[in-house]
């Protein structure tokens, strides 16, 4: 599936979301992610993420997709990250 993940998180942690979301997806900007993973890579991130995160302080917001071909992309401005390249 495809997976869009954005993240809000205290800036003592801001780090830590960010390796970990970097492990998994790929980085298209401060806090957002994007790139296809598998239903179990998918709980794992979160499991790692919950670990990480205070649900008090913390939000993220994941979107998932069957496939990459249901959405359209437009970036304005300069793309900070080109995920478009990897996917070839």
């Amino acid at each position: 599936m495809f997976v869009i993940l954005v993240y809000d998180a205290g800036e003592k942690r801001v780090q830590k979301f960010h390796k970990t979301c970097k492990r998994f997806l790929n980085w298209v900007q401060l806090s957002v992610f994007e790139g296809e993973l598998s239903k179990a890579q998918l709980e794992r991130l979160k499991f790692e993420l919950k670990r990480i995160m205070k649900p008090d302080e913390d939000s993220v917001i994941i979107y998932t997709f069957r496939t990459r071909h249901y959405f359209f992309r437009e970036v304005m401005g300069v793309k900070k990250g080109d995920p478009d390249e990897i996917f070839v």
